[in-house]
């Protein structure tokens, strides 16, 4: 398994379309990858859990894949956050 803690730096937050961008990512790989914000974990291939943790500007999220290609399925996704999902 295979972890990061990555920053939410958008100011809108994981709204609908972030939270589309990362289910639509995380759907590319075959690793299990889980999105964590406190004591909330939800499937990252799932939108509606991904928009249930609520997740704010500055919060902090811990990614996580289990699988074949864990390396690449959380980068991947960080590199979503860091890009702020190209909003701007």
């Amino acid at each position: 398994m295979v972890t990061k803690t990555v920053i939410i730096k958008n100011r809108a937050g994981l709204h609908a379309r972030p939270a589309a961008l990362i289910v639509k990512k995380a759907n590319e790989f075959d690793s299990d990858i889980y999105l964590e914000l406190e004591d909330m974990k939800v499937n990252g291939k799932s939108i509606m859990g991904i928009i249930t943790l609520g997740a704010n500007y500055k919060a902090e999220i811990t990614i996580s894949a289990d699988g074949e290609d864990e390396n690449q399925a959380v980068d991947a996704i960080a590199n979503l956050f860091e890009n702020r999902f190209e909003e701007e």
